[in-house]
């Protein structure tokens, strides 16, 4: 009984030092001293999900804020059908406009907002990885025209 406790405590001992060893990554600060942004700062009318990771090699974008251009490619932590639910969520809280959806092996939707419109397409990397490509295009066609289905 007593080696089975002290089992038992030289266990949580280990679990308790290795816990305190876990850290988040470091944030990275400039010379001024503020962190430095992430990446994906620079489009703040897209929702990424949290842990995505952008891959600059697929990546083609110019502008930043609201009116940037081009295709975003990265990957999330999350299955296709998680990340498809999530952009279904997200798009309309960023006030777009839901164009089409469709829900397939490489999902796609289609959005728009202002001048411009955006297609995602989600494809499945494996049970627990996704890869999300974002394109921005400039679009002629109003979000009134859009609603009343005159597109």
């Amino acid at each position: 009984m007593i080696l089975k406790m002290l089992k038992i405590n030289m266990l949580l001992a280990i679990l308790f030092f290795l816990s305190g060893c876990a850290t988040e990554s470091d944030i990275l600060n400039g010379v001024d001293g503020q962190p430095i942004p992430s990446a994906f700062a620079n489009f703040p009318d897209i929702p990424f999900p949290e842990k995505s990771y952008l891959e600059l090699g697929d990546t083609k974008a110019f502008g930043t804020g609201e009116n940037w251009m081009g295709s975003l490619a990265f990957s999330a932590p999350y299955n296709a059908s998680r990340i498809f639910d999530f952009y279904v969520s997200e798009m309309p809280k960023n006030r777009w406009t839901e164009v089409a959806i469709v829900r397939a092996r490489i999902s796609q939707m289609t959005y728009f907002r202002n001048n411009r419109a955006v297609q995602i397409l989600i494809e499945s990397l494996n049970d627990n990885n996704s890869r999300i490509t974002i394109t921005a295009v400039p679009n002629q066609t109003t979000n009134q025209g859009v609603q009343n289905n005159e597109f």
